[in-house]
């Protein structure tokens, strides 16, 4: 007979399985859900939305694109890669002067920078708004990209200083034992080294970009420069007839970021172990 104490391990280890099934089950269900409804026709979703298609159908995402998920596609892209690239290099830079160079106030600095996350956006709203007028930034990508960067380079510079305040010093010295720059250093050592946390940190920020909602509908009014989260808020309001194309541009929407998560999955956990960690 098994020991009752052997039993309490595998009990456990059930027990864990079957509620991370159950999760996977949670999260993945409505992604195929959205995906097996966007082959459907308007007559099987609103009959049953839970069968499945009679005979698969992706016309509907030929009609998503023909009313402007393309377009939204795109300038998501675009406002997501620039955001992301001028996030990334402003909060590695400003890591890497707090924690591998000497410079004065760097504690208060640092205080600053990380006071900007208590700064809830909802509440800048009316003097962003003001501010991007004056400068004639309104309704172009500029606005955007501007916003998203300032409001995540505090938490980005957070997340990449607690990663690389512990790597060992003696590299960078080396380093500068044989000529090179601090520029030389930061390309060539310390941002090979940072690699995990400077993934983790662009995949945060892309979800960040990507899905964000009220700066894009509050900033943006030209149709054709709508981000897809406010475009296909947008395209469900204009298609109430036609459900297929609304969940094939949801589908679109979801597919990179997917992609995304599964290509620097191993590099955005280490990098959040080994970063938020220390």
């Amino acid at each position: 007979m098994t020991s009752p104490v052997r039993l309490w391990p595998i009990i456990g280890r059930l027990v864990l399985t079957g509620f991370l099934l159950g999760l996977v089950i949670v999260v993945l269900y409505p992604l195929l859900w959205m995906f097996i409804s966007s082959m459907k026709s308007n007559s099987e979703i609103l009959g049953n939305p839970f069968a499945w298609p009679g005979s698969l159908d992706f016309s509907s995402y030929g009609r998503a694109v023909d009313r402007g998920v393309g377009t939204y596609l795109f300038n998501s892209v675009l406002v997501t890669a620039v955001s992301v690239v001028s996030t990334t290099l402003l909060s590695a830079w400003a890591a890497f002067g707090l924690t591998r160079i000497n410079i004065p106030f760097s504690k208060p600095i640092l205080m600053i920078i990380v006071g900007g996350l208590m700064l809830a956006p909802t509440v800048a709203l009316v003097p962003l708004v003001k501010l991007m007028q004056s400068w004639g930034l309104y309704d172009t990508y500029w606005a955007l990209i501007i916003l998203y960067t300032a409001f995540r380079v505090p938490f980005t510079t957070f997340l990449i200083r607690s990663y690389m305040i512990d790597l060992p010093i003696d590299v960078d010295e080396a380093a500068v034992l044989d000529g090179a720059s601090r520029r030389q250093t930061f390309w060539r050592v310390t941002m090979p080294m940072c690699t995990p946390i400077i993934v983790s940190a662009v995949i945060l920020q892309v979800l960040f970009a990507w899905n964000e909602f009220l700066f894009a509908l509050i900033f943006i009014g030209s149709d054709s420069l709508k981000t897809l989260p406010v475009g296909l808020a947008t395209l469900s309001s204009r298609a109430v007839t036609d459900f297929p194309s609304v969940f094939a541009g949801m589908t679109i929407a979801a597919v990179p970021m997917i992609v995304l998560f599964i290509l620097g999955q191993r590099y955005f956990v280490r990098g959040l172990a080994e970063g938020v960690g220390r």
